[in-house]
């Protein structure tokens, strides 16, 4: 795939010739990223086909197998370092620093789900818990579910596509990936290295269609497609969960993510901490920090360098190693953004720190205050370089306003006192509680998820390959006259 078109990998092949195409824009200079063929609704079809008849072999690879397959990837993919990176950059906006990080942490993924692959087990259970049952054991294994397909967003065009790729290979399950229309080289990219390795052709497929909505219908429509995992906005996974009753579903979706800084904390830390969670990928990231609770008695020396911090980062080309915000993704997104900054000053919000708008796509960080919790800003998510800082009195009116909303992704707390993280713990409905650090924060072992609107089920590899397994029992019966 060296010229500007990229093929799309269908059952194992590349396939371009005869296609129509379309060009991937940098969502910074609107230059041409790349070029790629355009799959259709047949494809997708074909590609279930490919996928259902590839899960005999699949299903049937070793520990061992499947475990070389994902070092291969991780080594394919350590190789291409650079050219990830750059790839990523070029097609999302991310800066070219956040983009090394991303393909580490893609790194990192692979690398567990490699081990995980050797894990997989069960247990066994002591069936003779009565007289009718003496001489009787279970055994409990679990069994790869089946075709999974994956549909991810534009944010993390490597790292959040290895989540769900990688536990499925380690699981054995054949996969459909349909990337983000945005970004949709670097999962071409991940495509090649795959078509390197010795995972069976056909059983992993990546659809690049211009009529996105037709392509998932065919997936989700199709009775041999075992299971959805879907990242991206609220709206639209609840909308395909209704469309998928009868399949497993993990969904993670948006988030609306608060953070509590308490008087006890390290508070120069949970300044840089936080400055950098609600501005990295210019806030476009669904644990970004968007709500700050500041206790009182800290409230005016936080908020001065937090606003310092956010003021200091330099905006522009994400290709310059230099830069600490790039831009969103798409014009139309920027204007949402604007919108709700818009709402938010008419209602009386006060501007600590104003984004500079400039150009099509960029917006500098925004920083707010006494803002109605009924606004956007507050109860939405809003997937832009916007924070709402206000302060508080008593850590319990924190944790409830922390709570009150819809989302329920992860929460971010700092404080010394231990009682009070585990408090948080106790008290909030998310997914996870960071002590001592942003909600940003996740690596890639941990389960990860959310609660209320924020989805269900967890990712994380361990965690991912239990979504895409079947637990399955063998009840021995040694009857004592045989």
């Amino acid at each position: 795939m060296s010229d500007s078109v990229w093929p799309f990998l269908l059952a194992g092949e590349w396939t371009r010739s005869g296609r129509k195409t379309r060009a991937v824009t940098n969502p910074y200079d609107g230059s041409t990223a790349g070029s790629l063929a355009v799959s259709t609704e047949d494809d997708a079809h074909r590609a279930v086909e490919a996928a259902h008849a590839s899960f005999a072999q699949t299903r049937q690879l070793s520990s061992e197998q499947r475990h070389r397959i994902l070092r291969a990837l991780h080594d394919g993919i350590a190789a291409r370092r650079d050219e990830f990176a750059r790839g990523i950059t070029a097609e999302s906006g991310k800066t070219i620093r956040d983009a090394r990080a991303e393909v580490d942490r893609a790194l990192l993924v692979f690398s567990l789900a490699a081990d995980e692959a050797r894990r997989i087990g069960g247990e066994v259970l002591p069936l003779d818990l009565n007289a009718a049952s003496a001489g009787r054991i279970g055994l409990t294994r679990r069994f790869p579910i089946g075709v999974v397909a994956a549909i991810t967003p534009f944010n993390f065009p490597l790292n959040l596509v290895a989540h769900k790729v990688a536990p499925a290979l380690a699981a054995g399950c054949p996969v459909v990936l349909k990337p983000a229309e945005a970004t949709p080289l670097t999962a071409l990219r991940l495509a090649q290295v795959v078509a390197e390795t010795e995972w069976p052709k056909g059983a992993f497929s990546v659809l690049t269609p211009d009529r996105p909505e037709a392509t998932v219908d065919v997936l989700l429509g199709d009775d041999r497609v075992k299971m959805l995992s879907f990242t991206g906005s609220e709206r639209v996974g609840w909308a395909l969960k209704a469309k998928a009753p009868r399949k497993q579903v993990t969904l993670e979706l948006g988030g609306n993510a608060a953070v509590i800084v308490h008087e006890d904390a390290a508070l120069d830390y949970a300044v840089s901490r936080c400055v950098t969670g609600a501005f990295a990928n210019a806030g476009q990231v669904c644990i970004s920090v968007q709500r700050l609770y500041v206790h009182r008695p800290v409230w005016e020396r936080f908020t001065e360098a937090f606003v310092a911090g956010a003021r200091a980062l330099k905006a522009g080309d994400p290709a310059d190693a230099a830069t600490d915000i790039g831009p969103m993704i798409r014009p139309a997104a920027r204007a949402k953004a604007l919108e709700a900054l818009a709402e938010a000053e008419r209602a009386g919000a006060r501007f600590l720190l104003r984004g500079e708008s400039r150009g099509e796509t960029m917006l500098g960080p925004s920083i707010l205050t006494d803002a109605a919790p009924d606004l956007t800003v507050c109860r939405e998510e809003v997937f832009a370089p916007i924070a709402v800082l206000e302060p508080y009195d008593d850590f319990e009116e924190a944790l409830s306003r922390t709570d009150d909303g819809r989302y329920g992704l992860q929460a971010g707390i700092f404080t010394r006192d231990n009682a009070r993280l585990f408090r948080a713990w106790e008290r909030l409905e998310v997914g996870g509680v960071i002590a001592n650090d942003v909600p940003q924060y996740r690596v890639d072992n941990m389960p990860y998820g959310g609660e209320k609107d924020s989805g269900f089920g967890r990712e994380g590899v361990r965690y991912a390959v239990e979504e895409m397994t079947r637990v399955r029992l063998l009840a021995l019966n040694f009857p004592a006259d045989t």
